[in-house]
Protein backbone atom coordinates (compact mmCIF):
# COMPACT_ATOMS: atom_id res chain seq x y z
CA UNK A 1 0.00 0.00 0.00
CA UNK A 2 0.90 3.49 -0.74
CA UNK A 3 1.81 5.69 1.96
CA UNK A 4 0.70 8.64 1.23
CA UNK A 5 2.61 10.81 3.21
CA UNK A 6 5.55 10.22 1.84
CA UNK A 7 7.62 13.61 1.16
CA UNK A 8 11.42 12.35 0.72
CA UNK A 9 11.30 11.76 -3.27
CA UNK A 10 12.17 13.37 -6.63
CA UNK A 11 9.72 13.01 -9.58
CA UNK A 12 7.29 10.04 -8.56
CA UNK A 13 6.47 8.23 -11.18
CA UNK A 14 2.51 7.95 -8.78
CA UNK A 15 0.40 10.74 -7.55
CA UNK A 16 -2.13 10.23 -5.07
CA UNK A 17 -5.28 11.88 -5.71
CA UNK A 18 -7.19 12.65 -1.97
CA UNK A 19 -10.61 13.46 -3.70
CA UNK A 20 -12.31 16.03 -1.85
CA UNK A 21 -10.37 16.65 1.56
CA UNK A 22 -12.30 17.14 4.32
CA UNK A 23 -15.43 15.32 3.28
CA UNK A 24 -14.06 11.46 3.25
CA UNK A 25 -16.83 10.63 5.55
CA UNK A 26 -19.61 11.70 2.84
CA UNK A 27 -18.04 10.00 0.14
CA UNK A 28 -20.99 7.24 0.11
CA UNK A 29 -23.11 9.71 -0.04
CA UNK A 30 -21.47 12.31 -2.11
CA UNK A 31 -20.96 9.80 -4.71
CA UNK A 32 -24.76 8.56 -5.35
CA UNK A 33 -25.19 12.71 -6.72
CA UNK A 34 -22.07 12.05 -9.03
CA UNK A 35 -23.47 8.59 -10.62
CA UNK A 36 -27.22 9.76 -11.21
CA UNK A 37 -25.63 12.84 -13.05
CA UNK A 38 -23.07 10.93 -15.07
CA UNK A 39 -25.36 8.25 -15.71
CA UNK A 40 -28.01 11.26 -16.94
CA UNK A 41 -24.68 13.01 -19.11
CA UNK A 42 -24.20 9.61 -20.76
CA UNK A 43 -27.70 8.51 -21.41
CA UNK A 44 -28.86 12.11 -22.52
CA UNK A 45 -25.90 12.65 -25.04
CA UNK A 46 -25.99 9.90 -26.38
CA UNK A 47 -30.01 9.79 -27.21
CA UNK A 48 -29.06 13.11 -29.21
CA UNK A 49 -26.39 11.68 -30.85
CA UNK A 50 -28.15 8.68 -32.18
CA UNK A 51 -31.75 10.80 -33.06
CA UNK A 52 -29.53 12.98 -34.94
CA UNK A 53 -27.84 9.98 -37.38
CA UNK A 54 -31.26 8.25 -37.71
CA UNK A 55 -33.64 11.44 -38.37
CA UNK A 56 -32.27 12.67 -41.88
CA UNK A 57 -34.38 15.84 -41.64
CA UNK A 58 -32.11 17.12 -38.45
CA UNK A 59 -28.69 16.86 -40.48
CA UNK A 60 -28.40 21.04 -40.27
CA UNK A 61 -25.83 22.97 -38.28
CA UNK A 62 -28.04 23.51 -35.92
CA UNK A 63 -27.86 19.92 -35.05
CA UNK A 64 -24.56 18.89 -36.54
CA UNK A 65 -23.02 21.76 -33.79
CA UNK A 66 -25.31 20.27 -30.84
CA UNK A 67 -23.24 16.56 -32.03
CA UNK A 68 -20.47 17.68 -31.85
CA UNK A 69 -21.47 19.35 -27.90
CA UNK A 70 -22.90 15.84 -27.14
CA UNK A 71 -19.20 14.39 -28.16
CA UNK A 72 -17.31 17.26 -26.51
CA UNK A 73 -19.50 16.53 -22.90
CA UNK A 74 -19.43 12.84 -23.46
CA UNK A 75 -15.34 12.86 -23.49
CA UNK A 76 -15.10 15.31 -20.75
CA UNK A 77 -17.31 13.47 -18.02
CA UNK A 78 -15.81 9.82 -19.06
CA UNK A 79 -11.90 11.27 -18.47
CA UNK A 80 -12.81 12.56 -14.99
CA UNK A 81 -16.21 10.74 -13.09
CA UNK A 82 -15.06 7.03 -13.09
CA UNK A 83 -11.64 7.69 -11.60
CA UNK A 84 -13.62 9.88 -9.05
CA UNK A 85 -16.12 7.11 -8.22
CA UNK A 86 -13.61 4.61 -7.69
CA UNK A 87 -12.07 7.28 -4.98
CA UNK A 88 -15.27 7.66 -3.36
CA UNK A 89 -15.98 3.87 -3.68
CA UNK A 90 -12.79 1.62 -3.70
CA UNK A 91 -10.36 4.32 -2.06
CA UNK A 92 -8.13 4.02 -5.75
CA UNK A 93 -6.10 7.26 -5.47
CA UNK A 94 -3.29 6.27 -7.28
CA UNK A 95 -2.71 7.74 -10.57
CA UNK A 96 0.41 7.35 -12.67
CA UNK A 97 2.47 10.58 -13.87
CA UNK A 98 1.81 9.89 -17.61
CA UNK A 99 -2.38 9.54 -17.09
CA UNK A 100 -2.00 12.15 -14.61
CA UNK A 101 -0.62 14.39 -17.57
CA UNK A 102 -3.45 12.72 -19.85
CA UNK A 103 -6.08 13.67 -17.84
CA UNK A 104 -5.47 17.22 -17.43
CA UNK A 105 -4.71 17.34 -21.53
CA UNK A 106 -8.27 16.12 -21.81
CA UNK A 107 -10.23 18.32 -19.97
CA UNK A 108 -8.06 21.41 -21.06
CA UNK A 109 -8.81 20.55 -25.09
CA UNK A 110 -12.29 19.41 -24.55
CA UNK A 111 -13.01 22.62 -22.45
CA UNK A 112 -11.48 24.76 -24.94
CA UNK A 113 -13.57 22.73 -27.49
CA UNK A 114 -16.63 23.28 -25.87
CA UNK A 115 -16.00 27.40 -25.58
CA UNK A 116 -15.11 27.09 -29.45
CA UNK A 117 -18.83 25.17 -30.43
CA UNK A 118 -20.67 27.41 -28.27
CA UNK A 119 -19.22 30.18 -30.73
CA UNK A 120 -19.93 28.30 -33.52
CA UNK A 121 -23.45 27.66 -32.46
CA UNK A 122 -24.16 31.36 -31.55
CA UNK A 123 -22.83 31.98 -35.46
CA UNK A 124 -25.53 29.41 -36.45
CA UNK A 125 -28.11 31.34 -34.67
CA UNK A 126 -26.81 34.80 -35.90
CA UNK A 127 -27.11 33.50 -39.17
CA UNK A 128 -30.25 31.67 -39.00
CA UNK A 129 -32.10 34.93 -37.38
CA UNK A 130 -29.97 37.90 -39.06
CA UNK A 131 -29.68 36.37 -42.74
CA UNK A 132 -32.30 33.45 -43.03
CA UNK A 133 -32.50 33.48 -46.84
CA UNK A 134 -28.96 33.02 -46.70
CA UNK A 135 -28.37 30.28 -43.75
CA UNK A 136 -28.00 27.20 -46.02
CA UNK A 137 -25.48 28.56 -48.47
CA UNK A 138 -23.29 30.03 -45.60
CA UNK A 139 -23.64 27.21 -43.33
CA UNK A 140 -22.95 24.55 -45.87
CA UNK A 141 -21.75 20.76 -44.90
CA UNK A 142 -18.32 21.78 -45.89
CA UNK A 143 -18.31 25.17 -44.08
CA UNK A 144 -19.84 23.53 -40.71
CA UNK A 145 -17.06 20.58 -40.99
CA UNK A 146 -14.03 23.44 -41.12
CA UNK A 147 -15.72 24.89 -38.22
CA UNK A 148 -15.40 21.86 -36.52
CA UNK A 149 -11.92 21.09 -37.38
CA UNK A 150 -10.62 24.40 -36.55
CA UNK A 151 -12.30 24.71 -33.11
CA UNK A 152 -10.43 21.03 -32.38
CA UNK A 153 -7.38 22.18 -33.46
CA UNK A 154 -7.22 25.27 -32.08
CA UNK A 155 -8.16 23.64 -28.51
CA UNK A 156 -5.54 20.51 -28.57
CA UNK A 157 -2.98 23.03 -29.63
CA UNK A 158 -3.43 25.24 -27.26
CA UNK A 159 -3.51 23.14 -24.68
CA UNK A 160 -0.48 21.00 -25.38
CA UNK A 161 1.94 23.64 -23.49
CA UNK A 162 0.08 22.84 -20.28
CA UNK A 163 1.18 19.16 -19.34
CA UNK A 164 4.31 19.68 -21.13
CA UNK A 165 5.18 22.43 -18.94
CA UNK A 166 4.12 20.30 -15.87
CA UNK A 167 6.28 17.84 -17.31
CA UNK A 168 9.30 19.44 -17.15
CA UNK A 169 9.74 20.73 -13.23
CA UNK A 170 10.77 18.41 -10.61
CA UNK A 171 8.80 17.34 -7.85
CA UNK A 172 10.76 16.78 -4.60
CA UNK A 173 7.78 18.26 -1.95
CA UNK A 174 5.00 15.44 -2.03
CA UNK A 175 2.84 13.57 -4.46
CA UNK A 176 -0.60 14.44 -3.05
CA UNK A 177 -2.53 16.26 -5.27
CA UNK A 178 -5.71 17.92 -2.61
CA UNK A 179 -7.96 17.32 -5.60
CA UNK A 180 -10.01 14.68 -7.42
CA UNK A 181 -8.63 15.10 -10.72
CA UNK A 182 -5.08 16.04 -12.18
CA UNK A 183 -5.98 19.92 -12.67
CA UNK A 184 -3.21 22.33 -13.97
CA UNK A 185 -3.22 24.46 -11.15
CA UNK A 186 -3.59 21.49 -8.34
CA UNK A 187 -0.56 19.60 -10.16
CA UNK A 188 1.92 22.35 -10.96
CA UNK A 189 1.51 23.85 -7.55
CA UNK A 190 3.57 20.47 -6.18
CA UNK A 191 6.57 21.36 -8.41
CA UNK A 192 9.77 22.67 -6.73
CA UNK A 193 10.41 25.26 -8.97
CA UNK A 194 9.59 28.52 -10.64
CA UNK A 195 5.63 27.82 -12.20
CA UNK A 196 5.10 31.54 -13.19
CA UNK A 197 5.60 30.41 -16.67
CA UNK A 198 2.84 27.74 -16.37
CA UNK A 199 0.48 30.45 -14.64
CA UNK A 200 1.12 33.16 -16.96
CA UNK A 201 -0.16 30.75 -20.27
CA UNK A 202 -2.90 29.67 -18.19
CA UNK A 203 -4.07 33.71 -17.49
CA UNK A 204 -3.17 33.63 -21.12
CA UNK A 205 -5.53 31.08 -22.36
CA UNK A 206 -7.91 32.26 -20.13
CA UNK A 207 -8.44 35.62 -20.70
CA UNK A 208 -7.32 35.13 -25.03
CA UNK A 209 -9.19 32.36 -25.76
CA UNK A 210 -12.11 32.67 -23.78
CA UNK A 211 -12.10 35.59 -23.71
CA UNK A 212 -12.34 35.97 -27.58
CA UNK A 213 -14.96 33.46 -27.26
CA UNK A 214 -16.79 35.56 -25.15
CA UNK A 215 -16.38 38.61 -27.26
CA UNK A 216 -17.47 36.77 -30.70
CA UNK A 217 -20.55 35.23 -28.80
CA UNK A 218 -21.16 38.73 -27.34
CA UNK A 219 -20.84 40.33 -30.97
CA UNK A 220 -23.25 37.34 -32.45
CA UNK A 221 -25.98 38.61 -29.52
CA UNK A 222 -26.26 41.83 -30.19
CA UNK A 223 -26.81 41.68 -34.02
CA UNK A 224 -29.58 39.30 -33.00
CA UNK A 225 -31.26 41.18 -30.68
CA UNK A 226 -31.06 43.99 -32.99
CA UNK A 227 -33.15 41.94 -36.00
CA UNK A 228 -35.33 41.12 -33.16
CA UNK A 229 -36.49 44.41 -31.95
CA UNK A 230 -37.12 45.24 -35.71
CA UNK A 231 -39.32 42.85 -35.89
CA UNK A 232 -43.06 43.97 -36.29
CA UNK A 233 -44.98 42.07 -33.23
CA UNK A 234 -44.70 41.36 -29.21
CA UNK A 235 -45.18 37.38 -30.65
CA UNK A 236 -42.41 37.67 -32.93
CA UNK A 237 -39.82 38.80 -31.08
CA UNK A 238 -40.64 36.16 -28.37
CA UNK A 239 -41.21 33.38 -30.67
CA UNK A 240 -37.30 34.37 -32.19
CA UNK A 241 -35.94 35.14 -28.53
CA UNK A 242 -37.04 31.95 -27.60
CA UNK A 243 -34.90 30.10 -30.05
CA UNK A 244 -32.14 31.82 -28.42
CA UNK A 245 -32.98 30.77 -24.42
CA UNK A 246 -30.99 27.43 -24.64
CA UNK A 247 -27.90 28.58 -25.83
CA UNK A 248 -28.06 31.52 -23.65
CA UNK A 249 -28.54 29.19 -20.60
CA UNK A 250 -25.09 27.09 -21.59
CA UNK A 251 -23.30 29.74 -22.10
CA UNK A 252 -23.91 30.89 -18.27
CA UNK A 253 -23.33 27.26 -17.73
CA UNK A 254 -19.79 27.12 -19.07
CA UNK A 255 -18.39 30.57 -18.72
CA UNK A 256 -19.78 32.19 -15.17
CA UNK A 257 -18.32 28.61 -12.91
CA UNK A 258 -14.68 28.22 -15.37
CA UNK A 259 -14.15 32.24 -14.58
CA UNK A 260 -14.76 31.90 -10.66
CA UNK A 261 -13.16 29.04 -9.95
CA UNK A 262 -10.12 29.59 -12.32
CA UNK A 263 -9.55 33.05 -10.45
CA UNK A 264 -10.42 32.14 -7.23
CA UNK A 265 -7.91 29.35 -7.92
CA UNK A 266 -4.50 31.83 -8.51
CA UNK A 267 -5.98 34.77 -6.30
CA UNK A 268 -7.73 33.95 -3.33
CA UNK A 269 -6.26 31.41 -0.74
CA UNK A 270 -8.66 31.44 1.93
CA UNK A 271 -11.73 29.62 0.77
CA UNK A 272 -11.92 25.86 2.24
CA UNK A 273 -10.47 23.41 -0.27
CA UNK A 274 -13.54 20.90 0.35
CA UNK A 275 -15.21 23.65 -1.34
CA UNK A 276 -13.19 24.47 -4.17
CA UNK A 277 -12.82 21.08 -4.99
CA UNK A 278 -16.27 20.36 -5.00
CA UNK A 279 -17.67 23.28 -6.88
CA UNK A 280 -14.77 22.01 -9.62
CA UNK A 281 -16.41 18.76 -9.76
CA UNK A 282 -19.88 19.42 -9.79
CA UNK A 283 -18.76 22.63 -12.34
CA UNK A 284 -17.49 19.93 -14.78
CA UNK A 285 -20.42 17.71 -14.82
CA UNK A 286 -23.16 20.01 -14.74
CA UNK A 287 -23.05 21.31 -18.61
CA UNK A 288 -22.91 17.43 -19.93
CA UNK A 289 -26.01 16.86 -17.62
CA UNK A 290 -27.95 20.31 -18.78
CA UNK A 291 -26.87 20.41 -22.67
CA UNK A 292 -29.46 17.17 -24.11
CA UNK A 293 -32.08 18.52 -21.61
CA UNK A 294 -31.75 22.42 -22.58
CA UNK A 295 -30.71 21.46 -26.17
CA UNK A 296 -32.63 18.30 -26.37
CA UNK A 297 -35.98 18.73 -25.10
CA UNK A 298 -36.36 22.57 -25.25
CA UNK A 299 -35.63 21.93 -29.45
CA UNK A 300 -39.41 20.39 -30.80
CA UNK A 301 -37.55 18.74 -33.57
CA UNK A 302 -35.71 16.35 -31.35
CA UNK A 303 -38.61 16.65 -28.51
CA UNK A 304 -40.82 14.99 -31.46
CA UNK A 305 -38.47 12.48 -32.29
CA UNK A 306 -38.62 11.32 -28.90
CA UNK A 307 -42.00 11.05 -28.48
CA UNK A 308 -42.50 9.25 -31.31
CA UNK A 309 -39.66 6.29 -30.10
CA UNK A 310 -41.86 6.20 -26.65
CA UNK A 311 -45.61 6.51 -27.94
CA UNK A 312 -44.01 3.33 -30.48
CA UNK A 313 -42.53 1.07 -28.40
CA UNK A 314 -46.28 1.73 -26.05
CA UNK A 315 -48.03 0.66 -29.27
Amino acid sequence: MSDYNTTDFTNPSIFILLGIPGLEAAYMWISIPFCAMYAIAMLGNFTILFIVKRETRLHEPMFYFLCMLAVTDLVMSTTTVPKKLSIFWFNSREISFSACLTQMYFVLSFSGMESGILVAMAFDRYVAICHPLRHSTILTNSVVAKIGLAVVLRSGILALPYPFLARQWPYCRTNIIPDSFCGHIAVVNLACADIRISSYYGLFDLFSVIGMDVFFITVSYTQILRAIFRLPTKDARLKTFGTCISHLCAISALYIPDFFSSLVYRFVHNVPPHFLVLFASVYQLVPPVLHPIIYGVRTKEIRGRLLQLFTHKET
